[in-house]
């Protein structure tokens, strides 16, 4: 006599399994078929770099002059922040193409006091940025024209990467930052940045105090 039950329970232990091994099958297939997503980097526009050429300063409100980019332009100042124009001479020079500006401003030096604490207060600017500067580099100047000074290269996530004072230690003292209007990684920012950088050292280096 044949167990139907025991045949019964066979039956269904097949059954199971095949159905177990068609499934199984048809999800492994479906992964295989889906295509797998790869997030792309996050990517920059290529940046046209112009040809490096330059223009006189000669403005009647400024004790001095100095050569600075084509493609840039001059913007007086009404305001930096909160502070309001202590004289004619504050001025930005914007870079449109970099949305980038340098904002300079000028202090009359009347006597040895003033022009110390003009110095310290330009080192006390630069190394606010400390909490977010990893480094920060002091570079001296000494240009053939006379200007005299320090150069702030600040490197991490900062409001401005690149600071600098120059005096003739007399009568003239001017303060420049640079500015990036952009949410950038320093990194990605590099290149531009060095670029700018350059024709700062070249508005520096060309500059010469009126009398």
């Amino acid at each position: 006599m044949i167990n139907i039950f025991e045949k019964t329970q066979g039956s269904n232990a097949i059954f199971l399994a095949v159905t177990f091994l068609f499934t199984f099958g048809f999800i492994l297939q479906s992964c295989e078929d889906e295509a797998v997503v790869t997030p792309k980097p996050r990517g920059f526009p290529k940046v046209v770099y112009p040809e490096k050429l330059y223009q006189s300063f000669e403005e009647g409100y400024c004790n001095f002059s100095f050569q600075y980019p084509t493609y840039a332009k001059i913007e007086k100042s009404n305001s930096f922040f909160d502070e309001r124009p202590s004289n004619e001479c504050w001025f930005d020079i914007s870079i449109p193409q970099f949305d980038a500006k340098i904002h300079c401003t000028y202090s009359p030096i009347d006597n040895k006091e003033t022009g110390e604490k003009l110095k310290t207060d330009a080192f006390e600017l630069a190394h606010k940025h400390n909490i977010k500067a990893k480094y920060i580099e002091e570079i001296n100047i000494d240009t053939k024209n006379g200007a005299k000074g320090i150069a702030f290269n600040l490197e991490g996530e900062v409001a401005s990467p690149f600071q600098f004072f120059v005096s003739d230690e007399e009568k003239h003292f001017v303060r420049g930052s640079l500015y990036f209007n952009t949410k950038v990684a320093p990194d990605s920012l590099a290149p531009i940045f060095s670029f700018v950088k350059k024709d700062i050292e070249y508005m520096i280096n060309t500059l010469e105090w009126k009398e």
